[in-house]
């Protein structure tokens, strides 16, 4: 998909649908509480995958590229006594370590069995009934592993207590998963690195309305185009005190690249505003521990800007729908940016003028096509791949053409 050198046009509205975090946690409480009712839900691919899995009653499941599906049903599926299901997945999918996840599960009573290769889907499960009240977890893994335990844990006879072993990744998302318990009437604490939660015994009979909000990894790409287009941008439906971990773009855009977000709260509205006269920072320096699948967005706005970076704390990009950082590595250097990365950080090198002719690899990645789209702003350039963007923003290209005038 070719785009050509672009325009922001100034004050333009977009809507985005729920956030696909949200959402599919909200789906799995829903299968095994029955009386949540969803407002806004998300319209991505991955939620689609994970609707589809939970309303059918197969044996085999195949969720795809869906990685937040396989961790959510591998410990849902792990609790439906007597079930036995075949979760299995693409080849990127059959890639993707699931180890500690299944290990943890295995240590509560659960019988599961890697059906090809150790440490990965596809998995045979065999649901019980689990007594088991406590389990170690590896704080530094992927916090949809956390979570997926947490969002069965209401439901088990007893509970669950999670002790999380060194370092916590991605806290922001396991405090979110919680709110959401909380919200329900799920009584939780988060204490050091011990999680525990009650079970959900008495829970009400009636309906619990619950109206997702709009998805802030998501509006990071609005961002980005902000910063590096330096005009106003309204997007809807946004809270001020989001539970969401890309939330923290706000901050960041604001600290960093000028763009100030005005929160509207009656109707729950947040605008872009680029600060005139911004002074943009000698070199950006920045741990993304806690959101970093906003890290790819940042990068692209930052070469854009030709803002030296150095980003760490981003060791789960290695593990998504591709290896995100050996992918960065490569594609920036198209847009005219030298990087040098690690096991778990990216920093920039030295800034170089742009390929001729810039086409970018998606490796089947929705968020690689999206973060570097805002380049157009400054160049021509095609994206491989563009349907990519189904498995969480299947309106991206659409809501591009209301804010982009060609050059």
């Amino acid at each position: 998909m070719i785009i050509t050198k672009s325009k922001l046009i100034s004050g333009r509205n977009i809507q985005i649908s729920g956030s696909k975090s949200i959402s599919n946690r909200l789906l799995i409480l829903e299968k095994l509480f029955k009386n949540i009712e969803i407002g806004n839900l998300s319209n991505s691919q991955d939620t689609q995958l994970l609707q589809k899995a939970l309303s059918e009653n197969s044996e085999v499941v195949d969720i795809h590229h869906a990685g937040t599906a396989m961790r959510f049903l591998t410990s849902y599926y792990s609790i439906q006594e007597g079930k036995t299901t075949i979760l299995t997945g693409s080849k990127r999918m059959k890639e993707r370590p699931i180890k500690n996840l299944v290990t943890a599960l295995q240590n509560l009573g659960v019988e599961i069995e890697y059906l090809e290769n150790e440490g990965f889907p596809p998995l045979k499960i065999i649901g019980r009934s689990i007594t088991e009240t406590t389990v170690d977890v590896p704080a530094n893994i992927s916090s949809q592993f956390i979570t997926s335990l947490l969002l069965i844990a209401g439901k088990l006879e007893k509970g669950l207590e999670i002790n999380l072993i060194g370092k916590v990744t991605s806290r922001s998302y396991i405090e979110m998963t919680l709110s959401i318990l909380t919200y329900f009437g799920i009584e939780n604490t988060f204490e050091g690195n011990s999680i525990k939660v009650e079970p959900f015994i008495n829970h009400p009979s009636s309906i619990i309305n619950y109206e997702v909000e709009s998805d802030w990894s998501s509006v990071s790409y609005f961002y980005s185009f902000a910063a590096i287009g330096r005009e106003t941008i309204h997007l809807k439906s946004f809270y001020k005190n989001s539970t969401q971990g890309d939330a923290a773009i706000a901050r960041i855009y604001e600290d960093f690249f000028g763009i100030k977000t005005i929160f509207n709260e009656d109707e729950h509205q947040l605008t872009l505003q680029p600060i005139e006269n911004f002074k943009f920072p000698e070199k950006i320096i920045l741990d993304m521990n806690n959101c970093p699948d906003i890290a790819q967005t940042l990068c692209v706005t930052a070469v854009a800007l030709k803002i030296p970076f150095e980003i760490s704390g981003l060791g789960t990009l290695r593990v998504k729908e591709t290896d995100r950082l050996s992918a960065l590595n490569i594609e920036l250097k198209k847009l005219g940016c030298e990087t040098e990365i690690t096991q778990s950080s990216i920093k920039s090198v030295h800034f170089t003028e742009p390929e001729e002719n810039i086409s970018i690899k998606t490796y089947q990645d929705h968020r690689m096509a999206m973060s570097f789209a805002p380049f157009c702003l400054i160049k021509e350039l095609n994206i491989e791949d563009e349907n990519v963007v189904e498995k969480s923003y299947p309106m991206f290209w659409e809501d591009l053409d209301k804010i982009l005038v060609k050059e």
